[in-house]
């Protein structure tokens, strides 16, 4: 959670917007999806559900922990969490508090990419919703006295999450070593010490160049007509101006020379862990086939119980209590492939990374079986066809997917895309991954040095 507090539009920038033209007619974009935009830049997303007389609104806007400028890193993060510190009109926690007596729910998340805020409630105080977060958008209250006490909540957020749980501080390790120059490999908490340089300036400047209307996008998924948030969106956030936006810096990471590896002893350990990320192409980086192709490729080789690796290493061999993979390609930069493994008792965790690379390479060679390759497309269409049982999970599909650049045609088509992954696209998926664009780390309970 989180925000912050930019001066409040004056009357004359009110009257301005309010003298603009109406947004454009919703468009059809998909077999159940409308888009629109406003005239001060925010785009509009609605997903018509009538099965429940509730809506869901996501609020994602198009920065993230990139963006945090350089020696304040976990600045986005934080922010999130001020946008809950109140307004002139809304003070304090006043926003959850009228959204829960209205029925609803409310939270945030950021990422590197994005941060969303969301509410979900009865479609008849959507309004209210609305109104709440255009009121944030303009008037958040940034002084002294909240800035200060919600960076020491983050702080101390950082401390259970992450500075007390040995898997996290390897993850951010491996992560810093794993992107080398790029802000990726900057953790969206932030590091401690860069985190307690956040001030109410800098949060004001955060504040003032990302939370624009013209930085936003709005999804709508629920008992709602296109036209209806049409004219609601414009009633609450048309009046909104526009705002100079920080631009987005690219970068050109410099190339991996080598595999990094890593041991981590930690006393509060519980069990030894191997684990390796590569670096990859994403969904929006790599060219067509590849997100899919790898996708596929992490389900059947570790996506659950009926993985390869689970087979080989826990079943077959009983060299793990533990095995699997994953792919994380929704990012606008690299992707990443990730394999673990949990050693049994007696068992070395060279040992275990051994058997683990034996069907990395195996999986490199052969072709995967129709029966498992089916298996695991199955696997991954369904959870898609499960998800739009859920409106939450709807509209992030579709926020996640046009923050990062993609459409609303790659979330629509994404099945017919895993459908048509043949055997060689999946063993191309295995043969791309390079142990020069990986990190190693191997987690050993015990006193560090």
């Amino acid at each position: 959670m989180a925000a912050a507090d930019a001066a409040p539009s004056s009357k004359a920038d009110n009257r301005a917007k309010l003298s603009e033209p109406a947004p454009a007619n919703p468009r059809q974009t998909g077999n159940n999806t409308f888009q629109f935009a406003l005239a001060n830049g925010m785009q509009v997303l609605v997903i018509p559900d009538h099965r429940a007389p509730v809506v869901t609104q996501m609020l994602w806007f198009k920065v993230g922990a990139v963006d945090d400028p350089p020696g304040i890193s976990g600045l986005a993060h934080f922010f999130e969490h001020m946008m809950f510190r109140g307004t002139k009109e809304v003070p304090d926690d006043g926003f959850s508090q009228l959204i829960a007596k209205n029925g609803g729910e409310d939270n945030a998340f950021t990422d590197h990419d994005y941060t969303a805020f969301y509410e979900q409630i009865a479609k008849d105080r959507l309004p209210l919703a609305m109104k709440l977060e255009a009121d944030r958008l303009v008037n958040l209250d940034l002084s002294d006295s909240h800035v200060g006490p919600e960076r020491d909540v983050v702080l101390e957020e950082r401390r259970m999450r992450v500075d007390n749980e040995p898997q996290a501080l390897m993850s951010e390790q491996m992560h810093a070593a794993l992107h080398l120059s790029h802000p990726y490999g900057r953790p969206v908490i932030g590091w401690a010490e860069e985190v307690r340089r956040i001030d109410r300036v800098s949060a004001q400047d955060f504040y003032d160049h990302h939370y624009a209307p013209n930085n936003a996008i709005l999804v709508i998924a629920g008992d709602v007509t296109p036209d209806d948030v049409r004219k609601m969106a414009q009633d609450a956030y048309g009046k909104v101006a526009a705002r100079e936006l920080a631009p987005r810096a690219e970068f050109a990471e410099p190339p991996r020379l080598a595999e990094t590896r890593m041991v981590i002893a930690h006393p509060d350990a519980k069990v030894p862990l191997f684990n390796r990320i590569y670096r990859v192409p994403s969904y929006a980086q790599g060219l067509p086939g590849q997100g899919v192709g790898l996708e596929t490729y992490a389900q059947l080789v570790g996506g659950d119980q009926t993985s390869t690796l689970y087979h080989v290493l826990v079943e077959q061999k009983k060299l793990a209590t533990d095995a699997g993979a994953s792919y994380d390609g929704f990012a606008r930069d690299a992707g990443e492939f990730s394999v673990y493994a949990v050693p049994r008792p007696g068992v070395s965790l060279e040992a275990l990374e051994k058997a683990v690379d034996q069907v990395l390479t195996v999986s490199a060679i052969a072709l995967p079986r129709d029966n498992e390759l089916a298996r695991a497309k199955t696997q991954l269409i369904a959870s898609v066809t499960y998800r739009r049982d859920s409106q939450f999970a709807l509209a992030s599909a579709y926020g996640q997917a046009l923050a990062i650049g993609l459409t609303v045609d790659d979330v629509n088509e994404w099945p017919k895309r895993i459908r048509a992954v043949s055997a060689e696209d999946v063993r191309r998926a295995a043969q791309s991954l390079s142990r020069k664009e990986a990190v190693a780390a191997y987690l050993i309970p015990g006193a560090g040095r």
